[in-house]
């Protein structure tokens, strides 16, 4: 960690203040996503005939992103709400996944604990995952989510409301994902000295391109946990041969004693 980046970890732990603004300014790239796309969303669940209310709602309780757009045409049919949770477990079970990785030892309380699994998204852990070297507070993650989350609410209700006056059918608002995980992906690339993952989702989205839209996700995180894990599985490995090498004939020879 830099000196600047101890400076400012200090400087958190003082000015809880200080804490939300870089927060805030940390979810400036998600709410350039979120916003329009949680507008789309909005858009979308007052055109299946739901009334608006319902937008800002789900946002609050539900949180899913993909899934949400899902639960749009599930919830006007009707679907039963075993189904529904079946459907949003495999869907959103990527997440396992994350929270392997995410600190939530940094977040103090039941309450923080509980709600930094709830709000854990594609996003958000991508937003923290890119700031590892910083060492982020607890503080400043739980609001980094809550931020997150509260741009998510805004974009929905905006949508809702705005389908009163804007009518159906306007694409290329769903866009807005795929330009968020962009600008996410290239704050990966300048903030990372160990580019390899980054190229190893490349190689991983060319394999599921080529196995068709349907099969697209489950073949391309398949690929890339392969490959994550050879590479864990060959590191651990050299990690062991250079253990046994730098112990000495003699070294031995007491560890045998």
């Amino acid at each position: 960690m830099s000196d600047k980046d101890k400076s400012e970890h200090v400087m958190e732990m003082e000015r809880p203040e200080r804490t939300i603004r870089l927060a805030l300014r940390d979810t400036v790239p998600v709410a350039m996503g979120y916003l329009p796309l949680g507008a789309a969303y909005g858009l979308l669940l007052t055109d299946a005939g739901l009334e608006w209310y319902w937008a800002p709602l789900s946002s609050i309780f539900i949180f899913a992103g993909a899934m949400q757009f899902l639960s749009v045409p599930l919830l006007a049919a009707g679907i039963p709400l075993f189904q529904l949770a079946t459907t949003t477990l495999v869907i959103n079970f990527r997440h396992v996944f994350y929270g392997i990785s995410f600190p939530l030892n940094e977040l103090h309380g039941t309450a923080r604990r509980t709600y930094g699994i709830f709000a854990l998204t594609d996003e958000t852990y991508s937003l923290i995952a890119a700031k590892a070297g910083q060492s982020l507070s607890g503080r400043r993650i739980h609001f980094i989510q809550l931020f997150s989350h509260s741009w998510w609410i805004i974009g929905s209700a905006m949508g809702a409301l705005a389908s009163m006056v804007i009518p159906s059918g306007i694409e290329g608002i769903d866009f807005a994902l795929t330009a968020l995980f962009t600008v996410l992906a290239q704050e990966h690339f300048y903030q990372r000295s160990n580019r390899r993952p980054m190229l190893y989702g490349a190689l991983a989205g060319i394999v599921g391109f080529f196995a068709g839209n349907k099969n697209f996700l489950s073949v391309a995180m398949a690929v890339f946990v392969v490959m994550v894990a050879r590479r864990a599985f060959l590191e651990s490995r050299r990690a062991r041969e250079g253990t046994q090498k730098e112990v000495t004939p003699t070294d031995a020879e007491e560890v045998a004693r």
